[in-house]
């Protein structure tokens, strides 16, 4: 049987930055249908399929999921071939170890060496996914009939970077354009044109210098980040337009209207403000019984179950929590192998034998939910 650490390099090795997610959907679903399950490709976009693989269970699954594409690189940065998955000494190096191909690896074969068990199954869900770095597009792309492919009822495990700790949820994105408009003139008149640029940047400061965000106790405060800035035709033309993007990761309770008026009134005159992407935090109680079975999980495999701070990220459980939970979202805990703080950064990393342990982990999991 292929090993954690075998799929997770060929996972590396497949280059899905913004696109290509399907090949690495195909190669993970011929290792699902080899033990048995079910296994579904959801068609979304030109090379960008998504898996949904499922044992047969006497009722509602337990779903695993975690996304197949990735932030870009540019491998003129790195000190390694971002997708060659070189190790050094524990470390496996590339583009999407940490983010999160080492937790689509673990559930994987966590997944299939529970399918290889004679046992009377409960029900275990994959779900991988495409488009989940740019708004957890892909979840939010499916139509009615492939969503219906994704089984309901049962709780969730986020195979996103926790370094194997125990997360129960994170903050929400609300993703927002701003525009600014303005008058052309000739770049030697500048007074007799009208500076959306200058506007706009000046809505930029003001939104970075702002300190009266929202907070939460367990959450932390709400965050702002200018990500994305453009705007005029040419250096010797006053520029009548210009575009913002702004990330916004919100806490629960805060509404997106008040947030955006909120933007609004920062940004000032001739700025328009509309939503570009809008999740909601994922928060699940320390006492559901779903994470008394995680924790009991993790003490199995001798490892710390203290639930931890909600992450500061967003995952496709925004979406997905709600598909799976019909109206209520599913309980939802977020636990995986890579390291948080390499996300998105040079030389990404995660540890060999943290993948490992995830396996173990998620078998202990599986085997209480069936047990």
């Amino acid at each position: 049987m292929t090993s954690a650490l075998d799929l997770l390099t060929d996972l590396i090795r497949f280059r899905t930055i913004g696109g290509g997610e399907g090949a690495a959907a195909r190669h993970c679903a011929a290792i699902t249908e080899n033990a048995g399950m079910g296994t579904q490709l959801l068609d979304w976009a030109d090379g960008r399929e998504q898996l949904v693989a499922r044992t047969a269970g006497g009722g509602p699954p337990l779903t695993f999921t975690g996304h197949l594409d990735t932030v870009p690189v540019d491998a003129a940065d790195w000190s390694a071939d971002p997708w060659g998955a070189e190790r050094d000494g524990d470390r496996v190096v590339g583009r999407g170890t940490s983010d999160m191909k080492s937790g689509v690896a673990a559930a994987v074969i966590a997944a299939v060496e529970h399918a290889s068990r004679p046992h009377d199954c409960r029900g275990v869900q994959l779900v991988l996914t495409a488009g989940e770095e740019t708004g957890c597009t892909g979840l939010l792309g499916l139509d009615d009939g492939a969503r219906s492919a994704i089984a309901g009822g049962g709780p969730l495990v986020v195979a996103e970077p926790t370094g194997n700790e125990l997360v129960l949820g994170h903050k929400g994105a609300h993703w927002m354009r701003l525009r600014a408009t303005g008058r052309s003139a000739h770049g030697s008149a500048p007074e007799l044109g009208d500076n959306a640029v200058v506007r706009l940047a000046r809505a930029g400061v003001a939104l970075h210098e702002f300190d009266g965000w929202p907070t939460d106790e367990r959450f932390g405060r709400v965050t702002a980040n200018v990500g994305m800035f453009s705007g005029g035709v040419a250096t010797n033309v006053v520029p009548a337009a210009a575009e913002l993007m702004l990330d916004i990761r919100t806490v629960p309770g805060v509404d997106p209207d008040e947030l955006r008026t909120q933007v609004g009134a920062l940004a000032g005159d001739k700025v328009s403000v509309t939503d570009h992407v809008l999740l909601a935090p994922v928060d699940t109680g320390a006492d559901d019984p779903f994470v008394g079975l995680v924790r009991s999980a993790l003490a199995d495999t001798g490892l710390d179950d203290t639930p931890r701070a909600p992450a500061r990220y967003f995952t496709d459980a925004s979406v997905l929590a709600g598909l799976l939970g019909a109206g209520a979202a599913a309980p939802t805990v977020v636990l995986g192998p890579g390291e948080t703080a390499q996300c998105h950064v040079v030389d990404e990393w995660c540890l060999a034998s943290r993948v490992d342990q995830a396996v173990e982990v998620y078998g202990a999991l599986l085997a209480r939910w069936c047990g």
